[in-house]
């Protein structure tokens, strides 16, 4: 997961060295959430048919020719390329890996293994903006040092991949490599469409930081710094993993509720802060709308899986991620294109405005389905 996010700190220095516009920037960042989402729907209910092993060894193979790629990086078709790669990589970890560390934990830690595999997966993608940055910033080969680290890393974890033992003992003898279905069921509608619109607004903030937090930082605030630019995603993101640790054991609906409030409160300090051009108020904001981004997608989830039949259950959780996603990659694309006719403090300012917007409307649609479920039913 680290990979899929150290490109973040490196798009200044693409598009001054290539030449593309702001628009041709998000582009290159949201081409990567097309490579998740085709590895869940195309090849999510592999890993049950095949076994985690080789689905984990693909991942790796897809990370490290994408690591490979971004080494040999030119045209701008070449970043899509590995970004593509990337995304297809972290899809197929975000299901097999997490389903091989549930199950390969110890008794003892059975309980703690959702949470460790939150922590690894949400964890990573921070940690990779993070260190990116630091390596960009102050060590040699900006564009290429952190990518041949990253490629010799994955190499190694390809390596003890092959000596873990493969946790699915019940593999069918006729494999069917069918796609993932997408639906959602008529009973769930309702809750499935307020949670979709709370978990698209945090990660629509998601995407703002891991797109283009390195340019508010650059050119707004005026911190030419590129390790600065990627503590910015890094405390976003482990906000958020911060979070779902603390809430796990909470009220579905009354965290779902509260990771509302907080994004509104956090896009609200970071268009602050892209207003006044304030380091500290944009800080603030990404813990904050870090913390609500990561309870609307972890309780937003819940939210429609315990109202949902089991047998359904697959198919509804992959319509909830298409729809994350697709928060994650098109409205940062608007918001390139919006900056380049507008400016971007304009546009940012804008952007945040409409993402506690669509906050403020999950909630209290959502305060309206609740106490109506509440409701003790009509007796006859």
């Amino acid at each position: 997961m680290l990979g899929a996010t150290m490109p973040t700190p490196m798009y200044a220095l693409y598009q001054r060295e290539l030449g593309f516009s702001p628009v041709v920037q998000t582009v290159v960042f949201a081409v990567y959430a097309l490579g998740v989402l085709a590895a869940l729907l195309l090849a999510g209910r592999w890993s049950d048919q095949l076994g985690r092993r080789p689905m984990l060894l693909a991942g790796v193979a897809f990370s490290l020719v994408s690591s490979l790629v971004f080494l040999l990086a030119g045209p701008v078709w070449v970043l899509l390329v590995g970004r593509l790669l990337s995304g297809v990589s972290a899809g197929i970890f975000a299901g097999a890996a997490t389903a091989a560390v549930i199950e390969a934990a110890p008794e003892s830690w059975r309980d703690r293994g959702p949470a460790v595999a939150t922590a690894a997966n949400i964890g990573g993608l921070g940690l990779g903006t993070a260190l990116a940055g630091v390596a960009v910033e102050y060590l040699p080969a900006p564009l290429h040092l952190s990518f041949a680290v990253h490629a010799v890393v994955v190499a190694l974890c390809g390596l003890l991949v092959l000596a873990a033992p493969e946790t699915v003992r019940d593999r069918p003898a006729h494999p069917s490599l069918r796609p993932q279905t997408v639906e959602v069921p008529p009973a769930v509608r309702a809750v499935f469409a307020l949670a979709a619109t709370a978990g698209f607004a945090g990660f629509a903030v998601l995407g703002l930081f891991t797109a283009l937090s390195p340019r508010i930082v650059s050119e707004i605030i005026g911190i030419p710094n590129h390790a600065v630019a990627g503590v910015m995603s890094f405390v976003l993101l482990g906000a958020s993993v911060v979070a779902q640790l603390l809430v796990r054991h909470a009220g579905t609906d009354r965290v779902l509720d509260a990771g509302c409030v907080l994004l509104v409160a956090g896009v609200g300090l970071v268009a602050l802060s892209v207003a006044r051009a304030s380091m500290t108020e944009l800080l603030a904001g990404a813990v904050i709308a870090g913390a609500g981004q990561g309870m609307t997608f972890s309780k937003g989830l819940a939210a429609v899986n315990s109202r949902v039949d089991v047998a359904r259950r697959a198919g509804t959780t992959s319509s909830y991620f298409l729809v994350l996603y697709v928060a994650i990659s098109l409205p940062v694309v608007g918001l390139g294109a919006a900056s380049q006719a507008w400016g971007l403090r304009t546009a940012g300012i804008a952007f945040c405005g409409l993402v506690a917007l669509l906050a403020v409307i999950a909630l209290s649609a959502l305060l309206v389905l609740q106490r109506r479920e509440a409701r003790p039913p009509a007796t006859p």
